[in-house]
Formats: C-alpha cells, sequence, structure tokens
C-alpha cells in the first residue's frame, strides 16, 4: 500500500499531415504540433517521471539545414524542463529575429523543434543508472538522412543478452547492453540494409545520387524492416521510431501487454500510452480513439500515407492487468467503471471479516489512485444497507414515522482518514533514512474513529507492504480503532515483473516473504532448496522449456493462509488493533477488467517465454543472496 512503484514509460508521436501554415491559419501558431506534444506528455506525467523528453523532424528541408531536433531532461521536474528550454529557444529566435514572426517558412528554416513529426516520453528508470543518457529518444545519426533512426519506448525485453549477441553476430560492436540500444540497433541494422539495396537498386536503373534520395523515401518499406527487426523480440513493448526524412511507426508486442492508442483525421496522426490523453488534447470521443491491435504497426510515410499493418503474430492477448488496476489515468471511460467493479467485488469479503457491523466502520482510502475502487466499494456497502433497510421496514410491524426515519438514516461511514504530505515524501530519497521519515509521510485525522470502530481502508495493491507496516498501520493504530482492515483492490503480488514494471526481485513481495514465512511454520523449508534445485537445472534450457516452479511454493497453501500471515507480517507487537488484509481474487480481476488479463504478476503464467526464465533467475538470485535483476 503506497509504496513507490515504479513502472512503464509513456509515449506520444505526433504526425502532422499538413503544412505548417495551415496550422498557422487555422489555430494561430506554427507551433500548434509542440503545444500538443506538451499537453500529451504532461497528461501522461503519472508513467514517468525520473526523465522527459522530446525530439521533431522537419520535412522537405535543403541539404545544410538542420532537420532534426532533440531535448532531453532527468530534472526533478523534466517536462517543465524540456519545454522550458524548447520555449526559450524558440523566444529568443523570435526576439532576435522579428521578421520570423509571422512567416511560417523562415521559423521552419531556422528555429529548431518545429517540425512536422513530433515523439515524445516520459520515463520511470526500471534498468540502468537515471541519467540523461539513459532518457528517451534515442537518436542513430547518420549523414544519409534515411539511416537516422530516432527510438523511444514504453518496453523491457526479457532476452537483451540474446538480441545482444545476435548484434555482435551481425558485425556490430554496441556501445552498451541496455534494451533501449539494443533494439534501436536492430532496428538501424535492417534499415541501412534496405537503404543500401534500395539505393543499389535505382542506380541499376539508371538513377543519379542525388536523384536516388527522395526516392529511397518513397521505396522504404518500414513494415518489412520492423518485420526482419522483429523476430526475436521477448517483451511487453510499445515502441515509437521516426526516420530522418519523415517516416513514424508504432509497434505493439504480440500479446498486447503494453497499450497503444491512436486517432487520425485529416490534420494529425496521434499514437498515445493512454486513450483520454488523446481524447482530452484533441478533444475527441471516446470511440474515435482506436486501440493499436498486438502485433501490429501504426506507420506513417513521409508521404502522409497511413497503415496499419500486422508485423509480428499477434499471440493470447495478455494485456496488462495493472494498467488497469493502478498505472493508467483513471479518467478513461472503461478503467474508470473496471476499478469502480473491482470495489463492488471485495465487499463480500470485507463484510463478512467486519462481522456485518457497519455502524461501527469507517470505509476510506490510500491514495488518491485508490479512490474508484473506493467508489465502488462504497456503492456496494450501500447496496447492501438498503436491503437491510427494506427487510427491516418489511417486517416491522407498526413502526412509526421515528422509528422509520432512524432505519432510513443509517449510512456508510465515509471519512478522510490519511492525508499524504506530498512535500516530506519528496523529500525522502535514502534507504538510511527513509526509515527514519517515512512514518511521518502520512498525516492522520482525529477525532473521527471511536475504539469500538473498524478501520476499513482500500488501496489498489499492496506489493512490498514496507510503508504499511512503518508508517500507515502505525499511524492508524493511534486513533485505537478495534480492527484495521486493509483491502487490496488487486490480488496478491506473488511474482516478479520483467515486461516494464520495477518488481524485479522476489524477496521484495510481501506476499513471497509471507510464504517462505509459512513454509518456517509448517516445518516445509526444505521445499526452499528443491525448488533452487530445480531452477539450476533450468538453466542452460531454452526458454520455451523453462517452467516456473515458484508456483508450486505457493500451491501449499490457500489464499486465506496467505492473507493472514502478510497481516501478521505488515503488525508488530506494538499495535494495539487486530490487523486483517484482504485481496481480490484473481477470478473476480479477471472479471472486472476482462480485456486485459495479464495477470502473471499474481498467476505466474508469464505471456511470453522470457517470463519463466526470468521468475527463474529471481529465485536463485534469492537463493544465493544475490542483489542482482533477474533481466
Amino acid at each position: 500500500m503506497s509504496d513507490a512503484l515504479k513502472h512503464e514509460c509513456g509515449i506520444a508521436l505526433i504526425r502532422l499531415l499538413k503544412p505548417l501554415e495551415y496550422y498557422k491559419e487555422k489555430y494561430g501558431t506554427a507551433f500548434y504540433g509542440v503545444n500538443k506534444m506538451y499537453l500529451m506528455m504532461e497528461k501522461q506525467h503519472n508513467r514517468g517521471q525520473d526523465g522527459a523528453g522530446f525530439a521533431s523532424i522537419k520535412l522537405d528541408t535543403q541539404p545544410g539545414e538542420r532537420y532534426i531536433s532533440r531535448v532531453r531532461s532527468n530534472a526533478q521536474q523534466p517536462i517543465q524542463d524540456i519545454f522550458a528550454q524548447i520555449n526559450g529557444r524558440i523566444n529568443q529566435e523570435l526576439v532576435e529575429h522579428p521578421e520570423y514572426t509571422d512567416d511560417v517558412e523562415l521559423q521552419k528554416k531556422h528555429i529548431p523543434y518545429l517540425g512536422e513529426v513530433l515523439l515524445g516520453h516520459v520515463r520511470y528508470g526500471t534498468f540502468g543508472k537515471n541519467s540523461v543518457e539513459s532518457v528517451h529518444p534515442f537518436l542513430r545519426q547518420n549523414n544519409w538522412m534515411h539511416r537516422n533512426l530516432i527510438l523511444a519506448g514504453n518496453f523491457n525485453m526479457t532476452n537483451v543478452n540474446e538480441l545482444f549477441d545476435n548484434l555482435i553476430r551481425l558485425g556490430q560492436h554496441p556501445k552498451e547492453k541496455a534494451d533501449t540500444i539494443t533494439i534501436m540497433e536492430k532496428i538501424g541494422h535492417f534499415l541501412d540494409d534496405s537503404v543500401a539495396k534500395k539505393y543499389k537498386q535505382l542506380k541499376a536503373e539508371g538513377y543519379s545520387k542525388t536523384e536516388c534520395s527522395p526516392l529511397i523515401a518513397e521505396r522504404l518499406n518500414v513494415g518489412k524492416i520492423l518485420k526482419r527487426a522483429g523476430k526475436n523480440f521477448d517483451g511487453g513493448f510499445a515502441m515509437a521510431g521516426m526516420l530522418g526524412h519523415g517516416d513514424s511507426f508504432v509497434l505493439r508486442d504480440p500479446a498486447g501487454i503494453r497499450p497503444a492508442y491512436y486517432y487520425q483525421d485529416d490534420e494529425v496522426v496521434v499514437v498515445a500510452s493512454e486513450r483520454p490523453v488523446i481524447q482530452t488534447v484533441f478533444n475527441v470521443d471516446f470511440d474515435q480513439v482506436k486501440e493499436l491491435d498486438p502485433g501490429h504497426a501504426i506507420i506513417t510515410k513521409k508521404s502522409g500515407e497511413v497503415k496499419i499493418e500486422k508485423i509480428l503474430e499477434p499471440t493470447e492477448r495478455k494485456a496488462c492487468s495493472f494498467e488497469r488496476i493502478y498505472f493508467s489515468r483513471g479518467s478513461d471511460a472503461e478503467i474508470y467503471q473496471e476499478r469502480k467493479t473491482l470495489g463492488k467485488l471485495l465487499m463480500p469479503k470485507v463484510l463478512e471479516t467486519i462481522n456485518y457491523d457497519t455502524k461501527n466502520s469507517v470505509f476510506s482510502y490510500i491514495p488518491n489512485t485508490a479512490e474508484s475502487s473506493f467508489y465502488g466499494m462504497i456503492e456496494s456497502v450501500e447496496d447492501y444497507l438498503n436491503k437491510r433497510k427494506t427487510k427491516a421496514i418489511i417486517e416491522g410491524k407498526d413502526l412509526s414515522e421515528e422509528q422509520v426515519t432512524e432505519i432510513l438514516k443509517e449510512r456508510p461511514r465515509i471519512e478522510k482518514i490519511a492525508i499524504k504530505d506530498a512535500k516530506l515524501r519528496t523529500f525522502i530519497t535514502e534507504d538510511s533514512s527513509r526509515d527514519d521519515l517515512v512514518e511521518h509521510v502520512y498525516d492522520v485525522t482525529y477525532g473521527v474513529i471511536k475504539n469500538t470502530d473498524n478501520i476499513v481502508i482500500i488501496d489498489d495493491s499492496i506489493v512490498r507492504g514496507t510503508t504499511l507496516k512503518k508508517s500507515i498501520i502505525r499511524m492508524l493504530d493511534r486513533l485505537h480503532p478495534k480492527r484495521i482492515v486493509v483491502v487490496s483492490s488487486a490480488p496478491q503480488i506473488r511474482y516478479p515483473d520483467c515486461y516494464g514494471i520495477d518488481m524485479a526481485n522476489l524477496e521484495s513481495l510481501v506476499a513471497f516473504r509471507a510464504m517462505l514465512s509459512l513454509l518456517k511454520d509448517q516445518n516445509k523449508y526444505h521445499l526452499i532448496e528443491e525448488t533452487y534445485k530445480k531452477c539450476i537445472a533450468q538453466v542452460d534450457m531454452k526458454d520455451t522449456l523453462v517452467q516456473n516452479f515458484v508456483k508450486d511454493l505457493y500451491d501449499e497453501f490457500t489464499d486465506d493462509e496467505l492473507s493472514i500471515k502478510i497481516a501478521e507480517l505488515i503488525s508488530d507487537d506494538t499495535i494495539n488493533a487486530e490487523v486483517y488484509t484482504i485481496f481480490q481474487s484473481v477470478e473476480n480481476l479477471n472479471k472486472a477488467c476482462p480485456k486485459n488479463l495479464g495477470d502473471w504478476y499474481f498467476t505466474g503464467n508469464y505471456p511470453t517465454p522470457g517470463g519463466n526464465r526470468v521468475v527463474n533467475r529471481a529465485y536463485i538470485n534469492f537463493y544465493e543472496g544475490n542483489n542482482q535483476r533477474a533481466y
């Protein structure tokens, strides 16, 4: 609960289909695309605050004119930082050259960042250092316009080592073993190969060297390049790219793990990680924004031709369920309803845990992302109370008006129990000081809880349990409730993620620690070593043959047994209240989010072969005491 989860990034691509003069005339500025990109990135800041980057390409420039601009930042507020840099440079040019003010042709020629193809990215650093060099978009430069490749993505690859080795076999010498660099160089290799072949063909047809360049742009088959490059990709990804001459693409993984949505009209082609971002920024309806199908790419040629092309064979759809529970903006129409449903589906278990004593129960939520699930939970409480009221009135004999009023008066008790101190939260950065300060991250609301009350508090998920144990449970216990019931709208998170979310090891997960504790309690700890030996035996196997033996350890216990043990782990002898934890069932999660069945965090059913290898490595690291990433 309220543990900081770093996760997949956000992408935004804008392709202006009209000349810049069109936007100046219609919208009053040639910087229409830059302004829209700022909004799209700001509306996706929830997806990444470690860094942000922007790149643009100008179409049809003359030799010697700058046509690619890029700016990246890992400042504390990176989106604001990069656009402050962009606006500062634009304003400087306009002040120094007032003749540019109403002349779009001169603006395009001389002012950077102004272009027809724009790519934005917000990043959470799930791998490597959070240096500006790690911030997307990445740029692969070349004097041939067509060979310039700009890439940004929301992805993690489970088989970076394999992809890296493939590059070496191709004769390359990659500068580092990171998935973004590896993917860019893989695409770049086949881009180079395609450009060289097109050049050779055109020369054979009798064209001069200078005549070849625009014809290469026309004939380049971006879909074919992506098909050749993507054969061995294993992971979750939505990757966006721009070629120096103006072609662009966004490619989504075959299982649909990472999200991508697009919108097209006669003015723009827009792609983003979230649907409501496009709806808001471009003022379009829900139905006008389409989801990019798994394994497909939306490709826009320099000419403005747009097509959706199947690049990789789609597999069983396993779109990330955490998108719906937590990561995506709750303003999406479908996500909002799904989160409310998650809250509703928890209520039977909640009512059972509080012994149906709604009069002496106070309902609340932490943090704000859990608000939608909270609304669903309260609606369910209200439904329960209405049934109880109806029964009391129907079965009551000769009830007075006052008695009926008293029956009808009962409502769920809703209070804002915990308030996050945002300033203090940003101050806590080092693990050594975090333990001393984390208890004070939240302020508590005094005076609303009696010692006969239950506190029912809901969150989207319980991952590590650290903030619960060191802050929230202690804070709530100061109110002297009878019982604290911690409710998670997600099931127990049992397995590491390898497709974008920063959950790379097992021992940090409170569910895994609970399982270990139960093995000790029941004299089954010998299974730990047996499972280790099974994992070691699989190290050199092909990914497709590797099994997830960690599942067998969890199968020793019921969900309820694990929930009880988790409640023990997040509490201690200093807590006076009874502490309970309630988790969503996987069945209800899939019922609430029927289009996003990627539930490997909870079930261990990974959507790609590389997933089992990652959990295998994570378990080996745990057993051997290696504090290393599993992928």
